[in-house]
């Protein structure tokens, strides 16, 4: 089985997020799209709790068919490093053929990851153009320039403006569960 492999932070999942899965499972030649929300980041980044993440995507992404949110980060040891979640996912699925799903702006912070080089051979990237981000190893964008940065900073005010500009760029499930768990006051 050919799988794309699509791992983050999600704090929270957005409406790229959405975007980046349909059309990896449009254009590339994957048969799903595993989503891996991150356990333990390894530049210890402030996030919402595991669990509240995993939801979000759940909410945000799990209803589309072939894509599965996978919970493999957290049966793994700490930190978080990609090597490490494609080979668990291989010894768990040794009949997957893995793809990662890489966005033009990872690229840039390639050489701060581990074994980046083991990662790519593992798993050649599917590179996604994406707005903002110019590049000429990546094809043009295709999804536009957002980010979870952004929507916690509006979540922080929560005026009726910024509640508008959210409700363009989460979507309502995931809006409404973090208004309804309190999430990133």
């Amino acid at each position: 089985m050919r799988v794309a492999v699509f791992g983050g932070s999600f704090n929270p999942p957005h409406v790229s997020h959405v975007l980046a899965v349909t059309y990896v499972l449009s254009v590339a030649e994957v048969e799903r799209v595993v989503v891996v929300p991150v356990f333990a980041h390894p530049f210890v980044k402030e996030l919402a709790s595991y669990d509240e993440r995993v939801a979000m995507c759940e909410l945000a992404m799990g209803w589309i068919p072939a894509v599965e949110i996978s919970r493999i980060e957290q049966s793994l040891e700490p930190p978080s490093l990609t090597l490490r979640t494609l080979e668990g996912l291989e010894a768990a699925h040794p009949e997957w053929s893995m793809r990662l799903v890489v966005g033009a702006d990872v690229l840039d912070d390639s050489h701060n990851w581990h074994a980046w080089e083991s990662v790519v051979s593992k798993a050649p990237p599917i590179l996604l153009g994406r707005a903002g981000v110019a590049r000429p190893d990546v094809p043009s964008p295709v999804l536009p320039e957002i980010s979870s940065t952004r929507i916690r900073e509006l979540l922080s005010v929560r005026d009726s403006a910024s509640r508008d500009e959210l409700a363009r760029l989460v979507p309502r499930a995931v809006l409404a569960h973090i208004f309804d768990h309190d999430l990133y006051p």
